[in-house]
């Protein structure tokens, strides 16, 4: 499959899978929701602003990383196990720039702007502040062209980490067994809601995006169970509207993380 097919299914798959968990989760809530729908409208224009912006910024930097990489990958590397092995290490590598988010101030600035939301839902898996989405794009494609990652790598991971995020973020209520047993796999939602409980010490905890075991593995997993009452966002702070929450990491006073 060439690249454009490749971005015309990304599409397709990230929309189909957000409409589909969207209306589940409102059949079927595990949690009271907060906010109404001013809230998934506000996490939908954040969603939207970066998407006109992707095809200007995002795909620019990773492509470039992917067509000028060192281009020493070894033919070892490559195939189908090549592909799983850029899939693991791609993972990996989300996990430590998330947790990297959460220790440095600067980069805390723009990463809480997707914490300071009061309830979940699957709306809440896309809202991130552009400059997070830039910084990330950039950091991502020094790994790109450090490890001469193919760009049909890069594009599979995209969609895979944007559904594991609409699924662990979703108010779906799913049967307590099932979601113990994939827990031990993937993130699930009662994992990741309580990397978005508003006492800091959660907060910092659970940093694993697809595959769970990264966070057993750095000792990062947080011992708390999640409960429907579980208080969401960011310990001693308020969501904000739409501009104010844009304009939040450009405030001349620093939030510490």
């Amino acid at each position: 499959m060439n690249i454009e097919n490749l971005l015309t299914s990304k599409i397709a798959w990230i929309l189909g899978a957000f409409l589909l968990l969207f209306v589940l989760e409102r059949l079927f809530p595990v949690a009271r929701w907060k906010g109404g729908w001013q809230r998934v409208a506000k996490n939908i224009s954040v969603a939207g602003f970066n998407a006109a912006l992707s095809p200007f910024v995002v795909i620019p930097i990773t492509a470039f990383a992917a067509n000028y990489a060192l281009g020493w990958r070894p033919v070892a590397w490559s195939g189908s196990l090549g592909f799983v092995a850029d899939l693991l290490i791609l993972d990996c590598w989300i996990y430590f720039w998330h947790r990297i988010n959460h220790v440095f101030p600067f980069l805390w600035r723009f990463h809480e702007v997707h914490h300071l939301d009061e309830s979940l839902d699957s709306s809440s898996a896309l809202r991130f502040h552009f400059g997070e989405v830039f910084l990330s794009a950039v950091v991502r494609a020094t790994v790109i062209f450090l490890l001469d990652m193919p760009l049909s790598s890069v594009i599979v991971f995209e969609v895979l980490v944007t559904l594991a995020a609409l699924f662990q973020h979703s108010n779906l209520a799913l049967p307590p067994r099932f979601e113990k047993l994939l827990s031990y796999v993937i993130v699930t939602p009662s994992i990741h809601w309580v990397h978005h409980h508003a006492l800091r010490r959660d907060t910092d905890s659970n940093y694993a995006n697809i595959l769970s075991i990264w966070d057993r593995i750095f000792g990062t997993a947080s011992m708390t169970k999640r409960n429907s009452d579980m208080k969401i966002g960011v310990e001693g702070r308020r969501d904000q509207d739409l501009v104010p929450l844009i304009l939040r990491p450009f405030k001349s006073e620093p939030d510490a993380p």
